[in-house]
């Protein structure tokens, strides 16, 4: 299956994150799994584009064409496309995945991983969505979910929507068996 991932595009983060990012790809790649993901370069794109690289793994870059300068696009990827807005972008970025991974990022990647979880609330998609926990980098997240169901700004369910999880083979277990 192809496996949306989110993530920063930072070249400035502890090592860990690039680390464990990476290995995920890898993992990916080793298991037949292909990447879709926002085209970048550096951060945690970079890093998953990198692992799944070095298991040979199909890797789709989707980017807005004002992204296309030097250094910032991943170079190795499979395929590419090139919309023109970054809503054209994050449509795409569903469209053509089974499953997404939210990496630790920045705004961008808040904003994309709560118009996914949006979405699935409202039945519009019905896929697996894991936040890659790592170095509980989403542990303050999930407490905002919490605290956001307790004050009945959301339904309970809604928790259940998503996983946090930071091991990646526990990640592509649940992803590879995810009911609908």
């Amino acid at each position: 299956m192809n496996i949306c991932v989110y993530g920063a595009a930072s070249a400035r983060l502890e090592e860990i994150y690039y680390k464990k990012t990476q290995e995920l790809g890898a993992l990916m790649g080793k298991q037949g799994h292909g990447l879709v993901f926002g085209g970048g370069a550096t951060g945690m794109m970079g890093a998953a584009a990198r692992g799944v690289h070095s298991e040979n793994g199909y890797i789709l870059g989707i980017a807005p064409r004002f992204f296309d300068q030097p250094g910032v696009l991943y170079e190795h990827c499979t395929e590419f496309i090139f919309t023109e807005t970054m809503r054209e972008r994050k449509q795409l970025l569903e469209e053509r995945s089974d499953a997404t991974i939210v990496a630790p990022g920045g705004i961008g990647t808040y904003e994309e991983f709560f118009e996914i979880l949006t979405l699935k609330s409202l039945g519009r998609i019905d896929r697996p969505i894991v936040l890659f926990n790592i170095n509980g980098y989403y542990d303050r997240m999930k407490a905002l979910l919490e605290h956001t169901a307790d004050e009945k700004f959301m339904d309970r369910e809604i928790l259940d929507l998503c996983r946090f999880m930071e091991d990646p083979e526990e990640i592509l277990n649940y992803i590879e068996n995810y009911k609908r």
